[in-house]
């Protein structure tokens, strides 16, 4: 089962030489690589959230598998789906799908599915994978694409991603994919998305919950990185930093509406 890509020649370059070029212009030489337990990463355009999401995965080290969360932005699907075998095409190689790992996941899961339809026109996924395969060394990925949910839902699937993440004993990085605010002038995107921001480096994630619904914030990937924080808490994590957050206003258009970045590593 081969997915192939849905916006090569739009959110990136679709030649293979190309877009090892552009992703090259993103990532710089970070001599201090962090073994990080997740991250947050953006995925608009690249010359949009490129340089926030370049400069993050210029922090990070290499890894076996990546399982990468993101919001399904097409309409109805499974809570939470995952793609369960195969590869995804893409102008760089293809990404492996760790089956062995997606199968786990759904096994400890209520609220996981195998599904491969809510993946096949979503790119929040997909643009993760450039940056990824961009680090060279073989790996795999576990894909899933995940609609909104109640807090204890999500909560709960986390901690499952979490278990199934331990018994695996393999070298696993979570990914939560995200845009922060949406198509509102600069300097309010700044402002609320510094409150989500706080929460995530807190690693609360009903904070992060509770904040984004209370003030409106139009993340997009908010269950996707409540989830994160919720596996990366159990799994150990410690820690959190802001590598970096842009809007589009500082990197691809004006500030009247913008989408906010942010970059962020959970060690």
């Amino acid at each position: 089962m081969i997915r192939r890509p849905v916006v090569a020649g739009k959110f990136y370059e679709a030649h293979r030489l190309d877009l090892e070029r552009e992703v090259a212009s993103y990532m710089g030489d970070c001599e201090e690589r962090a073994r990080a337990k997740a991250i947050i990463s953006p995925h608009a355009g690249f010359p949009c959230s490129g340089p926030v999401a370049g400069k993050l995965y210029s922090r990070i080290r290499r890894y076996e598998t990546y399982v990468i969360l993101g919001p399904n932005h097409r309409g109805f699907s499974p809570l939470a789906a995952v793609y369960p075998d195969g590869a995804w095409s893409m102008p760089m190689g293809e990404a492996l799908i760790d089956s062995e790992l997606a199968s786990t996941i759904v096994a400890k899961s209520s609220t996981a599915t195998s599904d491969e339809l809510p993946h096949q026109a979503e790119h929040s996924i997909e643009v993760q994978l450039p940056f990824i395969q961009r680090m060279g060394g073989d790996m795999s990925i576990v894909p899933i694409c995940v609609g909104h949910m109640d807090f204890l839902i999500a909560e709960a699937l986390g901690r499952d991603i979490a278990a199934a993440i331990a018994e695996s004993e393999k070298d696993v990085l979570l990914v939560a994919s995200t845009d922060m605010s949406h198509y509102i002038p600069h300097q309010d995107a700044v402002r609320t998305d510094r409150l989500a921001i706080h929460m995530m480096l807190e690693l609360d994630a009903r904070g992060l919950y509770d904040v984004v619904r209370h003030n409106k914030i139009s993340m997009c990937g908010m269950i996707s990185t409540v989830i994160t924080i919720v596996a990366a808490n159990v799994l150990g994590a410690s820690s959190a930093s802001l590598v970096s957050y842009m809007t589009s206003g500082e990197t691809c258009g004006g500030k009247a509406e913008v989408v906010g970045y942010a970059g962020v590593l959970i060690e």
